[in-house]
């Protein structure tokens, strides 16, 4: 099965709003095994729209849509829809009675624009969005299927999530494209690639390997396409063996997950706690372990010690310490570390201090320094890295090193 998407609206091309739905519908469609062989972007405007969904009908056996479902008069994909299928608008109760619950629980007085909402195309076949006021449309014509999501990330990934996919598992989907992930943390996109050279040089026809970089993070993707599943699962059980083989340290995950989910059951499963002290990352450790739900069974807290003083009086660093050493130091990490676990009675904790930059450099600490200390019952141990000269990047690098180092020491226990 081919797919392509669609996204609908012109904040999009302005550079308003910036488009994460298709990244993220490509991913979900990927794991299905559906090829996306298009993705677009084209402006609220209806012979856009409609000149988009013929070309892809020609290509494509699925086409997903975002965008312009709205209550305002720019939003005119329904009707736009309407005259692509042939179709009218019809009132729909159960898309009315839905957006009675939300407004009524948000205690907003209905108007004729949320009324409006409730009117979908004859042909389509509703898929309810609890999350919002939009109902998503599912319209089968040409042999191919068409659905139709709001623009609103977290509504469009409910719709999809709870209805397109399980609509798409129920038709039976028939894809000899399979896929593995492996995500790694420690090395290069460039060094990992010459390591795995020859890895990649003997991978049978058939199977690819792409390399995927996100600021240190790098996942694998392996791809089989076999006409046989089995075959393919097994083809790539075998691969991925081989690399478990290759860099077994690299590796933190043969699921798609972040360090901070891997590092989340890891400290749930071996009932750890940890706590954070955090200078040059400004709260950003702490934030990334309390994305992940239910991070309160085993995150006690932390502490933004951004000026020396707060060092000094909240964590405990010695002044001596700052004046010998200076803030950014492993030994200041490691008071800075010590002194956080003491605070919050933690099992583990885990210190930053560096220099994010783009200023603030010298010759011996350059930009891009950070010192890190890990903290637990048996003591601190640290580290320091350079990176390069970007504050944003280095303030994700300096939390990624953190978290592994979390992680190294939780996988030796």
């Amino acid at each position: 099965m081919k797919a392509e998407i669609i996204a609908i609206g012109d904040e999009i091309l302005i550079g308003q709003t910036t488009d994460t739905n298709s990244g993220w519908m490509a991913t979900e469609l990927n794991a299905l095994g559906i090829e996306v062989i298009s993705i677009s972007v084209v402006p609220d405007k209806g012979e856009r729209i409609t000149g988009a969904l013929d070309k892809a009908a020609e290509r494509s056996d699925l086409i997903l849509i975002t965008g312009g479902l709205g209550p305002t008069s720019d939003d005119i994909t329904k009707n736009t829809l309407c005259d692509f299928f042939g179709t009218t608008l019809v009132r729909s109760d159960e898309v009315m009675k839905n957006i009675e619950s939300l407004l009524g629980r948000r205690r907003v007085t209905i108007n004729e624009k949320n009324i409006g909402q409730a009117f979908v195309p004859a042909s389509c076949r509703v898929l309810m969005n609890l999350m919002g006021t939009a109902p998503g449309m599912w319209f089968e014509s040409r042999g191919r299927i068409f659905v139709s999501m709001p623009g609103v990330p977290y509504e469009m990934k409910h719709i999809m999530s709870e209805r397109v996919i399980p609509l798409l598992k129920e038709s039976g989907i028939d894809s000899g494209i399979m896929h593995r992930n492996i995500m790694t943390y420690g090395m290069p996109e460039a060094h990992l690639a010459e390591m795995l050279q020859p890895f990649e040089s003997e991978l049978p026809d058939g199977i690819r390997l792409a390399y995927l970089p996100s600021s240190g993070i790098i996942k694998l993707r392996l791809t089989a396409r076999y006409p046989d599943k089995a075959f393919s699962e097994a083809e790539l059980t075998r691969q991925v063996e081989k690399l478990k083989s290759l860099i077994p340290g690299l590796i933190y995950s043969e699921k798609e997950e972040s360090l901070e989910e891997v590092i989340g059951n890891m400290l749930r499963s071996k009932s750890m706690t940890i706590s954070t002290a955090e200078s040059c990352t400004g709260g950003n450790i702490g934030r990334m372990i309390t994305s992940i739900p239910g991070s309160s069974d085993y995150f006690t807290g932390g502490v933004i010690a951004y000026s020396n003083d707060i060092k000094e009086k909240i964590l405990g660093v010695r002044r001596e310490t700052i004046i010998r050493h200076g803030a950014v130091s492993t030994e200041c990490a490691a008071e800075m570390s010590e002194g956080v676990r003491r605070l919050t009675g933690s099992t583990i904790s885990v210190a930053t201090t560096g220099i994010a930059g783009p200023s603030g450099g010298t010759l011996l600490k350059p930009v891009g320094t950070v010192c890190i200390a890990l903290t637990t019952g048996h003591g601190t141990v640290t580290k320091s890295f350079v990176y390069g000269t970007d504050r944003i990047l280095n303030i994700r690098r300096f939390s990624l090193a953190a978290l592994n180092m979390v992680r190294v020491h939780l996988k030796a226990l």
